[in-house]
């Protein structure tokens, strides 16, 4: 069975087509820049395909249904495609980024699904219209065939309501759903799936604390596979310390800022979002810029590797305690995945807690998934990559299997 999984933005479409047989990705591509005067598309047949291509194509795309005809054309060109036409894909999976409180599980498209994804686009307006264009695009260019949405929001959607909700006036969460929701939701269901595999356990018996890493960051405590708390909120901005966004802060600073610098709500929402976190302490969000200013003297480099860190371990004592009992912490994504300096740093000095990374293998690169865990360490400290396509595509085949 192929899946198509689509993640369409404001200005861009990523998509990965997936023969599940074996969870092989056969295809991926990007287009970008749409509506803008010259746009482009990436596309890449998988390297063991009948027809491993690799092509770059700059031209207008005017909207997201050119954008989508281009896509499909590329992965059936004759010659050259990896399937022989549309009928060959066999469902659409669509990333979605915010499903407010309506979804907790993946859903299969109809007009009421888009009109909800629809109802809750105030409270991602950067991501969720682009979404429905995509969705709406997708349904004409693949009539017939099986479309199934699926949330960063529904994994944390188990969270109790101690965790997800604000000590603000109640009727901001009752009339307007300001609350925490969480995101990279997708991404922390898969490597807590892959995490219980590596214990051994199934995933209802084990406790598990994941770190997303990359230049944005979330963690989770999951419960017996679900998600009791995350620590982004109302939006991506909140909890660890990131690339460029600030994480958390005392919200005061804001009305402070706005009477001392004159900024406005808007010149506020884009400090915090893009001029903030690495980026805002030491003139760089990425990682490996700041190890190379760090390895230089550079102070200010120094001191944003230690917040980052510091952070991260501040949420690690959190989610313990919240827990009770934690069988595994998990790193994943860009940082995470790679970094051996981050991943000492956090664990530096919990092994009180039973959380002890062997040095030796920490230093190790390597691919796949892996245990860093000191020999007779009450908590195991894995490397799990994440696959976000792969876990879409596996919720779409559980839907239609439920039918």
């Amino acid at each position: 069975m192929n899946v198509l999984v689509i993640n369409s933005g404001s200005s861009s479409i990523k998509y990965q087509l997936l023969d599940m047989a074996n969870g092989s990705v056969l295809a991926t591509g990007l287009v970008e820049r749409i509506g803008e005067g010259t746009g482009r598309i990436k596309h890449k047949n998988a390297p063991d395909s009948a027809h491993e291509t690799e092509s770059v194509r700059e031209l207008p795309i005017p909207d997201h249904k050119t954008g989508m005809q281009l896509a499909a054309e590329l992965l059936t060109e004759p010659g050259k495609g990896v399937v022989k036409d549309t009928s060959d894909i066999d469902a659409v999976g669509h990333r979605i980024v915010h499903g407010g409180e309506y979804f907790s599980e993946p859903a299969l498209v109809d007009d009421s699904v888009v009109e909800k994804i629809r109802e809750v686009s105030p409270l991602a307006p950067l991501h969720n219209p682009g979404h429905i264009v995509g969705i709406e695009e997708s349904r004409k260019l693949f009539p017939g065939i099986p479309q199934v949405v699926v949330f960063d929001t529904a994994f944390h959607q188990t969270m109790p309501s101690e965790a997800y909700i604000y000590a603000l006036p109640y009727e901001y969460y009752s009339e307007l759903k300001v609350r925490r929701y969480g995101f990279h939701g997708t991404s922390h269901r898969f490597v807590a799936k892959e995490t219980a595999k590596l214990l051994g356990k199934p995933l209802s018996e084990c406790n598990i604390i994941t770190l997303h890493l990359g230049n944005g960051c979330s963690m989770a405590a999951v419960r017996g596979g679900k998600c009791v708390d995350t620590s982004m909120g109302l939006t991506p901005l909140a909890g660890l310390m990131m690339g460029t966004r600030c994480g958390d802060i005392d919200p005061a600073i804001l009305a402070y800022l706005a009477s001392q610098k004159g900024l406005s709500i808007q010149d506020m929402d884009q400090v915090m979002n893009k001029q903030s976190g690495l980026k805002g302490v030491c003139g760089s969000n990425d990682m490996r810029d700041v190890h190379a200013m760090r390895e230089k003297g550079d102070e200010r480099a120094q001191l944003a590797f230690d917040m980052f860190c510091y952070r991260i371990k501040h949420y690690i004592g959190a989610y313990y305690a919240v827990l009770g009992r934690v069988d595994a912490l998990a790193f994943t994504a860009g940082i995470g995945e790679n970094d051996e300096h981050v991943r000492a740093k956090c664990c530096e000095g919990l092994e009180p807690l039973g959380i002890a990374i062997d040095t030796a293998v920490n230093l190790k690169r390597a691919k796949g998934a892996r245990d860093l865990s000191q020999s007779g360490g009450r908590v195991k400290v894995f490397v799990v990559p994440t696959n976000e396509e792969l876990e879409i595509a596996t919720q779409v085949m559980d839907v239609i299997k439920a039918g």
